[in-house]
């Protein structure tokens, strides 16, 4: 394996989609450990904010095409959601759960000369553009590209054809799904490049660290800071020692 942080000789282009998969934001099918913490409602709002910033973000690597994998109920729901900020492609993935959405992603977007293409998690609307034009321009000298979490797992993956046993349903979602992944990588001789660690919002914890970050710097994820915000001074007036956000 190795690490890319540093822009190669070709940079992003027509040939590059980037896939957000993504959920209809609907109560109780979202951030379901938030919802342990917060009101179902509240974390609903808060999902429907990172789709938004996630989609502004996708749209803002220029050239690249941007599309949303989701499962075939969550389709008309989330052209909706969509159509607020231009074109993007909706497209239901074949089969339950992330190891199906991750398969039908490369399966679907990996043919007609489309051959970077990234998926990403609408669970880290704050990440700089900077690491997807990386994980896009890693993908030229290499078969695939991770982005790796903090707590074992992996915000981001991208490859140039499909390997649908790298999929396979075993560890996804887990600590240890990011070794897994890169173990069937290394088993299938594919080369792996890494982008830069960073960290989805699963936990409260999680929240608490993107909120104090947001109050910094809104412009990272300018609909997730509003609606924090606006969280953090309604959570103020009902507790005086609130001090989660």
């Amino acid at each position: 394996m190795e690490s890319s942080n540093h822009n190669n000789a070709r940079s992003h282009g027509k040939d590059c989609t980037l896939v957000v998969m993504a959920k209809a934001p609907r109560h109780g099918m979202v951030k379901t450990r938030l919802a342990q913490s917060f009101p179902v409602e509240a974390v609903t709002e808060l999902y429907r904010c990172f789709l938004h910033d996630t989609i502004g973000l996708a749209r803002s690597l220029g050239k690249v095409d941007v599309a949303i994998m989701c499962p075939a109920s969550d389709v008309e729901e989330l052209k909706r959601l969509a159509q607020i900020q231009g074109a993007v492609e909706v497209v239901a993935q074949k089969g339950l759960g992330l190891a199906a959405g991750l398969t039908s992603v490369f399966a679907q977007f990996t043919a007609n000369d489309r051959q970077r293409v990234v998926a990403f998690n609408s669970d880290s609307p704050h990440l700089p553009a900077s690491v997807l034009e990386n994980a896009f321009n890693a993908l030229v000298e290499h078969d695939m590209v991770v982005g790796p979490t903090h707590d074992g797992g992996y915000y981001l993956v991208g490859a140039r054809a499909a390997h649908p046993a790298l999929f396979d349903g075993d560890g996804m979602g887990t600590k240890s799904a990011l070794e897994i992944l890169l173990a069937r990588a290394r088993g299938m001789q594919l080369s792996v490049a890494l982008t830069d660690p960073f960290y989805d919002v699963d936990v409260e914890s999680d929240l608490a660290r993107l909120a104090a970050e947001l109050r910094l710097a809104p412009a990272r994820a300018p609909r997730t800071a509003i609606w924090l915000e606006q969280w953090r001074q309604a959570v103020t007036q009902l507790r005086t020692s609130s001090g989660k956000l």
